[in-house]
Order: structure tokens, then C-alpha cells, then sequence
């Protein structure tokens, strides 16, 4: 995950912390949910149209993802909490 509270011991903090993975996982399962969609509806040529425009929606949603994580990081920074920034990037760089 890239939401790791180890840093944040404070419930604010905290707080905020759990409102930038909440719309993390919403703006990921919408993506997923409109990839699905517009998937089913290209089985059928009326429903091509439409189906694209899911498609476009589910990458902007997908592309939503690292806008989130930048303005959370950027936050956080604001905060004077760079050690935990420092600490989650070496994190995704070990994990990916």
C-alpha cells in the first residue's frame, strides 16, 4: 500500500491520512468499475459509443491515482513531515 500511518501518530493526522487512501481506493475501484462497464457494453455495436466514453473516464480516473499520492506528499511536506515522504518513497522503490 502507499498510505503506510506509521508516521502519523496524531489524530489529525491520521485523519487526513485516511481521507487521501479513502479517495485513493474510490477513484481506484471507479476505474475498475468503468473498465468493466464499458468492456461488457463493446459486445454490442450500440453500446460502443458509450462503452468509449467509459473507457476515457476510467483513464482519467486511473491517471487521478498519482495526482492523489502528489498532493497527499505535498501535504505532508507542507506539514514538515519529509521523513515520512523520504520513508514512503524508499518504500514503493523497494516494493517496485
Amino acid at each position: 500500500m502507499i498510505f503506510d500511518n506509521n508516521h502519523h501518530k496524531h489524530p489529525d493526522q491520521r485523519r487526513r491520512y485516511a481521507l487521501y487512501e479513502l479517495a485513493y481506493t474510490f477513484v481506484d475501484f471507479s476505474a475498475a468499475i468503468l473498465f468493466i462497464i464499458g468492456s461488457i457494453m463493446f459486445f454490442s455495436d450500440a453500446w460502443t459509443y458509450t462503452g468509449t466514453w467509459l473507457f476515457v473516464i476510467g483513464s482519467v480516473c486511473f491517471a487521478m491515482k498519482p495526482t492523489i499520492r502528489i498532493v497527499r506528499e505535498l501535504h505532508m511536506m507542507a506539514k514538515g513531515h519529509a521523513d515520512a515522504v523520504a520513508d514512503n518513497l524508499n518504500k514503493d522503490q523497494k516494493d517496485g
